[in-house]
């Protein structure tokens, strides 16, 4: 079902629910960037299957929330919509009576890295998917080049050069220029929705990139949760996670450096961006997160 979700400024969300009957637990999905949440409902309903309710929001500037203004959306549309996935994990675990995990995958996976050092005490666990630990000179350059953009452009323009920087880069490193999964028909897909591949704003990039700086400092690892159950998993081809170096790079920095203990780490081999997505071995790919779910139940 569809529901409005009214958040803490007043926002009008659009909330995707897939409902389980006697469900034992609640999946928060995040979805990712230049796409939606509705692109989540077969999964979601394998979830239903083995007992899961599953919610998805379309983020600020993305879906049916801001379907006019794809790729913008006054505020901070980071930071506000971190506040977003917690007022909707609090509304959840308020209407279902039932423990919460996050699921956040790409864009999402950093809100959802955001999310943990904030509001990990609302959550049962949490998987990161598609993500990558971003504390580099991409993350500095990409903040300058956002910043003047939206000083000589203006916020709401779309943001090319960006998009050309960093999914033009990552198209290149396959024959096919298919960065986002290994299956032709989603690949089909994706490009033939509307509401996918668009070009977000200057505004939307400096708001993403102030997002990750505050992430790996002292005070985001104070805020982190010792004992949160989460499940790192990507496709071992996938250019978001620098071909699993990056994701390694992050499995590292919660287990050592954060002091996280219930961490795990998956790559899938031959997957890229969008390994939820890709038919090859999807009961490996959909199990593994299956696995981790009942293992937090």
């Amino acid at each position: 079902m569809d529901m409005t979700f009214e958040s803490f400024d007043k926002k009008q969300l659009h909330v995707y629910v897939w409902e389980a009957p006697q469900a034992r637990g609640v999946v928060q999905i995040v979805h990712g960037m230049a796409e939606h949440a509705a692109r989540y409902e077969q999964f979601a309903r394998f979830l239903n299957e083995h007992g899961f309710t599953v919610a998805a929001d379309d983020h600020r500037g993305h879906g049916a929330t801001d379907a006019r203004t794809l790729g913008w959306c006054a505020g901070d549309m980071f930071a506000d919509t971190v506040r977003d996935e917690g007022a909707i994990t609090d509304h959840l675990k308020e209407k279902y009576k039932l423990p919460v995990v996050l699921f956040g995958f790409s864009y999402g996976s950093f809100l959802t890295q955001s999310y943990l050092a904030k509001y990990a005490d609302k959550l049962a666990g949490a998987v990161i998917a598609g993500s990558s630990y971003k504390k580099d000179l991409e993350v500095y350059a990409g903040s300058v080049v956002a910043w003047l953009g939206r000083v000589f452009c203006g916020g709401k323009k779309p943001a090319k050069f960006i998009e050309k920087l960093s999914f033009g880069a990552y198209a290149k490193k396959f024959a096919d220029g298919e960065w986002l999964s290994t299956d032709a028909e989603n690949n089909a897909a994706y490009h033939g929705d509307p509401l996918c591949g668009f070009t977000c704003s200057f505004e939307f990039y400096a708001d993403f990139f102030r997002g990750l700086r505050r992430l790996y400092t002292k005070r985001y690892i104070a805020g982190l949760k010792k004992d949160l159950p989460v499940l790192l998993v990507s496709g071992a081809q996938d250019p978001v996670g620098n071909m699993g170096r990056g994701v390694k790079k992050l499995c590292d920095f919660y287990t050592q450096r954060a002091g996280m203990r219930c961490v795990t780490l998956k790559l899938f081999e031959n997957s890229r961006h969008e390994f939820l997505n890709e038919r090859e071995d999807r009961p490996e790919k959909w199990g593994t997160v299956l696995e981790f779910l009942n293992k937090v139940f």
